[in-house]
Parts: structure tokens; sequence; C-alpha cells
């Protein structure tokens, strides 16, 4: 028996990497997603791809940023198909760099994006799923909410605070209310975010993470994996990294 079939998916982070390819897989097996991000041709041409393949999908240009942006994006989905069964926290920014290069900037944007991001996409969910008295939040942590390495100290202590707050979750509204919170934590995947990286004493990781990444697809089945449970069963925490990665 299939839990994905119909359910209503809303996504963010979805014009590229993991929330791309999630939203393809999730559409394959009979999801209807919302896919959000800032891109708007990039969300245009997955939709197109989905619908091409008889998926259906539709998108909403969306900062995470933006409290309001994301409290809209989840009002266009219900709108659109009457409710919300499952948000998938995948917006995140990944900007390595040593502490003693003060890159203040670049941690402000992890913080906005990785964690201010994934609470309001919450707390914009929530009543709707109380109100239901089911529902599914998944979270995109990662292995450095789990370790820390050379360069990753403010980027993991976002994924800290996502597994903190997931944690929470469980305890506050699983119980209660019936709603499964869960988080999947990626280990080095092959996307393009290496490009944002603009501290060169870190250049000995980034080439490390390339010679082991994997393919974002098998992190996509993995959330499938989270996303088909049925609603008694409730998966807590997934890490989902290369053989070869040491930490």
């Amino acid at each position: 028996m299939s839990y994905i079939e119909n359910k209503v998916v809303v996504i963010t982070g979805a014009s590229s990497g993991i929330g791309k390819a999630t939203a393809k897989h999730l559409a394959e097996r009979g999801a209807k997603v919302v896919i959000a991000a800032r891109s708007e041709d990039k969300l245009q041409k997955i939709v197109s791809d989905i619908q091409s393949n008889s998926g259906t999908a539709s998108y909403k240009v969306t900062d995470v940023t933006n409290e309001e942006n994301v409290q809209e994006l989840l009002t266009f989905a219900i709108e659109e198909f009457g409710h919300v069964d499952t948000l998938i926290n995948c917006a995140g920014l990944m900007l390595f760099s040593m502490w003693d290069n003060a890159k203040v900037d670049e941690w402000k944007k992890m913080i906005e994006v990785n964690l201010e991001g994934t609470l309001y996409g919450i707390a914009s969910v929530l009543p709707h799923m109380i109100e239901r008295g089911k529902g599914q939040i998944i979270n995109v942590g990662s292995i450095a909410g789990h370790a820390v390495g050379d360069g990753h100290g403010v980027y993991s202590s976002t994924k800290y605070a996502i597994k903190a707050i997931t944690e929470s979750l469980r305890k506050e509204i699983s119980v209660k209310h019936g709603i499964q919170a869960s988080m999947v934590s990626p280990g080095v995947i092959s996307t393009n975010w290496q490009d944002e990286v603009t501290d060169n004493d870190v250049q000995d990781t980034l080439d490390y993470m390339k010679e082991v990444a994997i393919d974002v697809e098998h992190v996509a089945e993995t959330i499938a994996f989270v996303v088909n449970q049925p609603p008694d069963v409730l998966i807590n925490d997934v890490i989902v990294s290369p053989t070869l990665q040491e930490w």
C-alpha cells in the first residue's frame, strides 16, 4: 500500500538539489506537489517536467526568510488542493568558512534560511495540521547536525538547531496531535552548493567532499520512504551518507 499517492506535499527549496529531486520523485509516485523557491523560471520548468510525465504539481515563488511569504505558500497550497498532508522544509544554505575569517554576513544568511525559514514553515502549517488531527513535517537536516567538521561551525549550528526543533516537535506535537515530525540528515551530496563558498581556506574540505559525494536521488528516495509511512509510524531521524564519507 502506498501512503504517498494523492498526498499533498509542500516542498521548500525545490528549485534545485534535494528539493527538486524529491518533488519529481514524489510526483512520480502519485503525490500532488507544491514546490517553492525564489527562482520562478526554475520552478516553472520543474512543474512542466512533472506535468509532462502525468504528475500533479503547482508552484509558488517563495522567499523562506520572509514569514509572510511562507504563510502565503501554505495558503496557496490549501486553496489549490484543499489541504496539506506533508511539509518538507528543504530550503538550505551551506557556506563553509573558518572562524578566524569571520564571514558574519554569510553566518546571518545561513541562520535566516536554514533556521528561520524552517521555523516559518512550521508556524504556518501547524494550525492547519492540528485542526485536521494529522500531517507530516519533515525537516531536512544534515550529517553536520550530528558531527562538526572544520569550517562547518555556523552551518552545523543551524543543523543542530533543526535536530532540536524536530525532537521538540515530536515531544509536544506528535504525541498530542498525531502529527509526524521527522528529520532526514544527508551527508555529502552532488549539487552545486560548493559554488557559493567564498572562503579559500576550506578548499581541501570541498575537494574531499566532491570526491565522495552521492547523487541527490538517494536522498530523495530516503525522504520518500519517510513520507510513505502510515499515520501510526514515526521515523525519527534518518542519516543517509556516502559509504566513503569519513565523518
